[in-house]
């Protein structure tokens, strides 16, 4: 298994702005990856450089035909990042948006009468936009009940709930509430299993910055990330559409290229940090492996990252040096368990009679930025069946370190001492 050392780690450290820094707050730890992780430094001289450029794309000079070339660059890295030869890669306004628009042209793409799966695992970004289209197409919308116990859906959870009349079908990689992930390819295969013609629409958001993306593999229609969440920045989505998906109807110009699905003209500084993105992880992938060809270095880096979030989050749940973990202290409720394979760098929690709120403050007031979730519009689907009416989301990322973790737990040990 590629592996990050302590070396390396200092090396990834150094490539990432505000690392351990808040220009608010000044020294800080940063466990709320999965609300936006930290930008390349890049990422963020990219963005500069492009912000001042008065050119569009489309035109006969050099600087239009330099932005084009960086579009086109763009996508290609994705293509090779995503291990996706076919369909097409686009910009929109962010990543619920992207959701929004590839389940409203799906589901009216279909027939009426039919049936839009998901589950309530799910963000409400799918859920929500497959409500709301579900009902304009007269579809029904059915959603499957995760396992509140792992925090997680399993394939045979959608092999029971799939019909031949299913047209159009959800599923989140990872759950931004749980960190828990979805084995997208097995649940994919359940669904083709028995409406091959499906339209199969994937949640990638809270998953992306983990690496192991494997578009080939999963056999699905869509797939949307939010770039801010992988180490580039705000302001746009980026979503993959099969061919199947691309030639559906959708809002488009009049006489324009039918293929087109990006609305007007898109921000090319956007598109340059994506290729800054899939630099530093080529980067990685050769430096924790022997492998030469791009998409193997890919690979190899999404294996470092997932194992190093392990030994993160491992540390966090079991303890480390003579710090004890979560599952040792008093009154802590681990959401999906302190033993849960599906883990991907984050670990939600409760501690009896400190209300969560005052947990974020705490930690907080010691330097350590965790994130509070309510049982609100976007978490009451994973915390009301378990009777929680918020808990803290501590989220880490392959640059958060053991020395991080250790002094997390030992603010902790106080709160719950």
């Amino acid at each position: 298994m590629p592996h990050i050392s302590d070396t390396l780690l200092d090396q990834i450290r150094a490539r990432f702005a505000q690392v351990d820094n808040c220009p608010e707050q000044g020294a800080r730890i940063f466990f709320e990856n999965a609300g936006g992780a930290l930008a390349l430094n890049s990422v963020v001289e990219t963005s500069a450089r492009y912000a001042a450029i008065p050119d569009n794309q489309g035109r006969d000079n050099p600087g239009s035909h330099e932005l084009v070339r960086v579009i086109n660059k763009a996508k290609d890295d994705m293509r090779v990042f995503m291990n996706a030869p076919g369909g097409q890669f686009f910009a929109g306004e962010s990543g619920t948006e992207l959701l929004f628009r590839l389940i409203m042209n799906a589901c009216l793409g279909t027939s009426e009468g039919r049936t839009v799966l998901g589950s309530t695992l799910e963000h409400p970004a799918t859920r929500s936009a497959c409500a709301r289209w579900a009902g304009v197409a007269r579809q029904k919308h059915v959603l499957i009940p995760h396992d509140d116990t792992t925090g997680t859906i399993m394939a045979d959870a959608y092999a029971q709930a799939v019909s031949p009349d299913t047209v159009v079908a959800t599923i989140v990689h990872t759950s931004p509430v749980t960190g828990m992930g979805v084995d997208v390819a097995a649940c994919a295969a359940a669904i083709r299993e028995v409406a091959p013609e499906c339209f199969i629409i994937v949640d990638g958001i809270q998953h992306a910055a983990h690496g192991r993306i494997d578009l080939t593999a999963y056999g699905v229609d869509g797939y949307v990330i939010s770039p801010y969440k992988m180490f580039s920045r705000h302001g746009y989505g980026l979503a993959w559409i099969s061919d199947r998906l691309t030639a559906l109807p959708h809002n488009s110009l009049i006489n324009g290229p039918a293929d087109n699905w990006e609305m007007g003209t898109r921000d090319t500084g956007s598109y340059a940090t994506l290729s800054d993105v899939a630099d530093y992880l080529e980067w990685l992938g050769g430096e924790v492996s022997d492998a030469t060809e791009r998409r193997a270095k890919f690979v190899a880096a999404g294996e470092a990252i997932h194992a190093h979030e392990k030994t993160l989050t491992d540390a966090m749940i079991l303890g480390t040096g003579n710090l004890p973990g979560l599952a040792e202290m008093e009154g802590v409720t681990i959401l999906g368990g302190p033993d849960n394979p599906a883990r991907e760098g984050l670990v939600s929690l409760t501690v009896d009679g400190v209300p969560s709120v005052d947990v974020v403050k705490r930690l907080n007031e010691q330097g350590i930025r965790t994130h509070l979730r309510k049982a609100d519009h976007y978490s009451g689907n994973i915390l009301s069946p378990l009777g929680m009416d918020s808990c803290v989301r501590v989220s880490m990322c392959h640059y958060n370190s053991i020395g991080e973790v250790a002094k997390f737990l030992g603010v902790m040990k106080e709160i719950t001492g």
